[in-house]
């Protein structure tokens, strides 16, 4: 299967290159990014076109990997009417039925971000966001723009998982989502089950897909991607579907 990214009115748009830097997912690798000029304020119609052609938000910027040498990062994404939850999934949803779902704008609370603090000290403390700060989470997560928003999962009222996405004319965008990285709620698997949530938030809304970001074959860490089928990966300008291992 395969679908062509339409034509949209990016032409006009400036563009830049990053110096190489370390590759933050292979070791030994150097890194180039394309990002689209900041001061670009580009409509809801550029950034569902940029999204068709890989390009990704982190805070107030849309980026996609330009490594010279190299096309390690593929961009997947999730066909929702073809999804079929596998068995350990669906065991999954049945293990989490008794999490409630809120929707909210990307704006700064307190709660999310002792969340974050939390989960970046416990699972990230070797990586490039670590430590974290309010800074930080501001800059990547919150954004006053009605397509981001973050979807909140509660026990009882109190927050486990905080999934930041953006709503596009074609689908959901997962953007980054953290939890509580408290060992009693490991069996919960709450990071695959964020990104379930979004396929049935995208089913309800008759959106086509979720967008995963990038995926790396070497990478460990993105293996769980693979686990939601089919998916579909992004060849030049057009998606097709991945072939299952």
């Amino acid at each position: 299967m395969s679908s062509r990214a339409p034509q949209q009115p990016v032409r006009d748009l400036r563009f830049f290159l990053t110096v190489p830097h370390a590759c933050s997912y292979l070791e030994g690798r150097e890194a180039t990014t394309l990002f689209l000029d900041p001061q670009e304020s580009p409509g809801q119609g550029v950034y569902d076109a940029l999204s068709l052609l890989g390009f990704r938000r982190s805070g107030r910027h849309l980026y996609r990997p330009h490594c010279e040498g190299c096309n390690a990062c593929i961009s997947v994404r999730i066909p929702v009417a073809d999804f079929q939850p596998s068995r350990s999934q669906r065991r999954l949803l049945r293990r989490n039925a008794d999490l409630t779902v809120h929707e909210r704008p990307a704006s700064f609370f307190v709660e999310h971000y002792e969340l974050y603090a939390r989960y970046i000290r416990t699972r990230h403390a070797d990586g490039d966001m670590f430590p974290p700060s309010h800074e930080q989470y501001r800059t990547f997560l919150t954004l006053d723009h009605p397509y981001a928003r973050l979807l909140e999962l509660r026990l009882e009222g109190q927050l486990l998982a905080v999934a930041a996405f953006d709503l596009l004319g074609h689908g959901l965008s997962a953007i980054y989502t953290f939890f509580d990285p408290a060992p009693y709620y490991n069996r919960r698997s709450l990071g695959t089950y964020a990104v379930l949530k979004l396929v049935s938030q995208a089913y309800e809304r008759g959106l086509p897909h979720v967008y995963l970001g990038y995926w790396i074959r070497e990478c460990r860490k993105m293996n769980y991607k693979r686990d939601f089928q089919p998916l579909e990966y992004l060849d030049g300008r057009h998606w097709r579907r991945l072939v299952p291992l």
